[in-house]
C-alpha cells in the first residue's frame, strides 16, 4: 500500500495547486518508507530560537520557511481518498506524526541551553518523584518504557554531568541504585520551569480539550498495550 508520502508526491505529477504553490516539497526523500511529514519538513525547517506561548512565531515552531497556504495533510487525505480509499486514519497518524515533531522541537529548544535531552530531563523527574531519590536501574526502565540498553546510557550521560551517582543497593546486591545528586535537582527544576514556560509546545488546545486529547490518546495506549 502506498505510503501518505507518496500519495502526497501525486500533487507535484499531477500538476496540482500544491506543486504549482508550492514547488517540490522540502526534505522528501521518495514515497517508499516515509511518511507526510517526512515530505513536508526538511533541514531548512527551523526557527532561530524557541519564541514563548502566545507570540505570533510560538505557533510556528517546524513550520517550512513560509507557512503554506493551505494544509498539506488535508490536502493528501483528499488524494488519499480519491487514489486509495477511505483517508481518516492516514490523516489521524500523519497529524500526530508531525505535531510530535512540533512538540520535540520545542521541548528540545528549551532542554538544549540545559545540557539536557528530553529523555534526560524525564529520567531526572522520575527520581525526583522517587521516595528516596532513588530507583533500581531495572525500574526505570519498565518506568520510562525504555530498552535496558536505552536506559544504562541516559544514566551514564547524567552520571557523567554528576546529577545522578550509582551507588548499590542496601539489601540486594544484585541490584545497582541510581540516586539523584543535588546538582541533579536543582538542574530538574530549571529544566522543568524551561519546558513549562512553553507549554511543552503544545499550543492552540484549551484546558478541556487538552484533557481530551490527553484521554484520547490514552485509549489508543492502552489498546496497544502499553498499560493494563
Amino acid at each position: 500500500m502506498r505510503t501518505a508520502s507518496a500519495t502526497a508526491s501525486l500533487t507535484e505529477s499531477v500538476g496540482s495547486p500544491a506543486a504549482d504553490a508550492s514547488g517540490p516539497i522540502p526534505g522528501r526523500a521518495g514515497p517508499d518508507g516515509a511518511t507526510l511529514n517526512a515530505t513536508i519538513t526538511g533541514p531548512e525547517c527551523q526557527v532561530a530560537s524557541a519564541p514563548r506561548p502566545g507570540s505570533a512565531r510560538f505557533g510556528s515552531l517546524m513550520a517550512t520557511a513560509a507557512p503554506l497556504p493551505f494544509d498539506p495533510i488535508e490536502r493528501a487525505a483528499s488524494l488519499w481518498s480519491q487514489r486509495i480509499g477511505p483517508s481518516s486514519t492516514m490523516a489521524a497518524v500523519t497529524s500526530v506524526m508531525r505535531v510530535q515533531q512540533i512538540l520535540q522541537y520545542a521541548v528540545d529548544s528549551a532542554l538544549r541551553p540545559l545540557g539536557l535531552t528530553f529523555a534526560r530531563y524525564e529520567a531526572l523527574v522520575l527520581l525526583r518523584f522517587a521516595r528516596d531519590g532513588a530507583l533500581p536501574m531495572s525500574k526505570m526502565g519498565q518506568r520510562l518504557q525504555l530498552h535496558p540498553t536505552s536506559i544504562t546510557n541516559i544514566v551514564d550521560r547524567l552520571e557523567r554531568s554528576e546529577l545522578v551517582r550509582r551507588r548499590p543497593h542496601p539489601t540486594d546486591g544484585r541490584t545497582t541504585l541510581v540516586e539523584i545528586t543535588d546538582g541533579g535537582r536543582a538542574l530538574g527544576e530549571r529544566a522543568t520551569t524551561a519546558v513549562t514556560a512553553v507549554d511543552f509546545g503544545l499550543v492552540g488546545l484549551d484546558d478541556a480539550e487538552v484533557a481530551t486529547l490527553t484521554a484520547l490518546l490514552a485509549r489508543v495506549r492502552h489498546a496497544a498495550g502499553d498499560f493494563t
